[in-house]
């Protein structure tokens, strides 16, 4: 009986024994989710977008788990702008829980990068990334200096002759005229050849061309005017075709007479009048063709219904169904003031006090205040800088007044503030500053607009700050100097400053635009000699005329 009891224990316990080594193998964990705890550029938050990042920053992505190496080269990109993979290096630390990026070489300066986790990233386990990253940086300026030192005078000089490149060699071949910009063809602008002839006199008092070379030119030019291209009432359409003269169309309507552009056409061409004074035949000839040309032009036509305003345009189609009347503050002064000095066609002051000046009316007359600053004239804070500019590249506004205004005052003031309002920096823009200033019409990114502390995207026109020389000599020196010296080798090209750029979107125009490009070396060579202020306003006309409407000034 006890052998019997033995043996089945023992039975029993085989049993148990052979049940547990055929139980089922425990089930393995399964492969472990990993997400991002937190991700720093250069030991900062780096969860919204970055600006002045230095060229070869690290990146610092903490994990929930650890990440499996091979994973990481297929999943970690940084691209920048077009969209070019770049090439960075990685690292792992604290048990391959963190990752450290970093660029293989120095970024480029004021680019934008994009830095992104794309499919394949893999914790330790086999475990995929869940979460998205793409984040973006823009690097900060470069400041070495991208051309050797050299004096101011050597510096104003080289940018006034590789301006006047524009309107030398890129001028059109058959009319001499101006392109309206580097991508025009054809299309010349006649406001912006009143700049490009203000150009040629100020190159050959400069020796970048000889006096005959200059004379040659305006010769082509007027010639062109006269004989060519299409007039209306003695006026000039805004654009038209460099061969043939013919208008080209500036909008639907606007197909026939341009009246401002006229009067910026009429201000260089007397401007060169007053230059080419010699006694010989070819001179004397110029002479008389331009002021013959200046005395067709009908400015008391315009006065649509002997109305006691001006009117911007006349179409041989539409009539006056543009409607505009040339009313201030704005960039038209010197339309009056042409209109005025007209022996043949000429407008009373009635004209100009109601018309131009409303009476002082809200609008035209400010008074008010501006980052301390008193503004005489104009819309809140100015409006953008050209209008300091255009009619102001003739007349002399130094000493300059009339019952409404100093014109010194109201030049300087308005690019005062203007300077002030980027320096401010009210809306965050990156890159702004006291040597990063100017705001004005230029491209802009897809497009063109009117910038102004009321019009603020972000875009700075390299013509604002320096064509303000006259006005502010210290504040638009210091951004010339940074525009050549710092950010040159973007800026600075074949016909001189490009038009216009944002640090904030990393954008650089590649377009230069003749009423832009004008009145940079214009008003470098008004700052240095008053040379095409000299001239212009020792026409007999201008004297007459702007006595008539009431200024007064020394050279009156």
């Amino acid at each position: 009986m006890k052998i019997l009891v033995r043996y089945c224990l023992c039975f029993l316990l085989l049993t148990i024994a052979s049940c547990k080594k055929k139980a089922a193998p425990p089930v393995p964990e399964p492969p472990k989710q990993v997400t991002l705890k937190s991700i720093q550029l250069n030991g900062v938050d780096f969860s919204s977008l970055r600006y002045g990042v230095n060229l070869q920053p690290t990146i610092r992505l903490q994990f929930t788990q650890p990440l499996k190496p091979s994973t990481i080269a297929t999943a970690i990109k940084l691209y920048n702008a077009s969209g070019t993979e770049t090439g960075i290096t990685t690292s792992l630390q604290n048990n391959d829980s963190v990752l450290l990026v970093q660029p293989s070489a120095a970024l480029a300066s004021v680019a934008r990068y994009q830095f992104k986790i794309e499919n394949g990233l893999q914790s330790a386990s086999g475990g995929l990334f869940i979460g998205t990253v793409d984040n973006t940086f823009i690097t900060q300026i470069d400041s070495s200096r991208k051309f050797p030192a050299i004096s101011d005078d050597e510096l104003l000089t080289k940018v006034q002759q590789q301006t006047f490149k524009y309107f030398w060699d890129f001028a059109h071949p058959t009319s001499g005229l101006a392109r309206e910009r580097n991508t025009s063809g054809d299309l010349v602008t006649s406001g912006g050849s009143g700049f490009g002839v203000m150009a040629i006199v100020t190159g050959i008092n400069r020796n970048f061309i000889t006096r005959a070379q200059g004379l040659q030119r305006m010769q082509t030019i007027v010639d062109f005017l006269k004989t060519k291209a299409q007039k209306f009432h003695g006026a000039f359409s805004h654009w038209l075709n460099g061969n043939t003269g013919n208008v080209i169309a500036f909008s639907a309507k606007d197909d026939g007479a341009d009246l401002v552009e006229t009067s910026l056409l009429m201000m260089g061409l007397l401007t060169a009048r007053q230059y080419f004074n010699g006694g010989d035949v070819a001179e004397t000839n110029l002479r008389n063709d331009i002021t013959a040309l200046y005395n067709a032009v009908e400015w008391s036509w315009f006065r649509k219904s002997n109305e006691q305003q001006l009117y911007w345009h006349w179409s041989p189609n539409y009539a006056w169904d543009m409607n505009l009347p040339i009313r201030g503050w704005n960039e038209c002064l010197i339309t009056y003031v042409l209109a005025a000095s007209s022996a043949t066609y000429g407008i009373p002051k009635t004209v100009y006090d109601n018309g131009w000046a409303r009476n002082g009316a809200a609008g035209f007359v400010n008074g008010a205040q501006y980052f301390n600053i008193t503004l005489p004239l104009g819309s809140a804070y100015g409006g953008p800088l050209f209008l300091s500019h255009y009619s102001f590249m003739g007349i002399n506004p130094n000493g300059l007044s009339d019952a409404y205004a100093n014109y010194e005052t109201q030049t300087r003031n308005h690019s005062r503030i203007n300077y002030q309002f980027c320096v401010t920096n009210p809306n965050g823009n990156y890159g702004y500053s006291d040597s990063i200033w100017g705001l004005t019409a230029s491209d802009i990114p897809n497009g063109y607009t009117a910038s102004s502390p009321s019009n603020d995207v972000s875009v700075i026109a390299p013509t604002a700050a320096i064509s303000s020389l006259p006005y502010t000599p210290t504040e638009s020196m210091k951004a010339l100097k940074f525009f050549y010296y710092v950010l040159g080798d973007k800026l600075f090209k074949e016909y001189g400053f490009i038009d216009a750029f944002s640090l904030k979107q990393t954008w650089f125009a590649s377009s230069f635009l003749a009423i832009d490009q004008g009145p940079i070396i214009v008003m470098i060579e008004n700052h240095r000699s008053g040379l095409l202020w000299n001239l212009f306003t020792s026409c007999p006309e201008v004297k007459s005329g702007m006595r008539l409407l009431g200024f007064s000034a020394p050279y009156l």
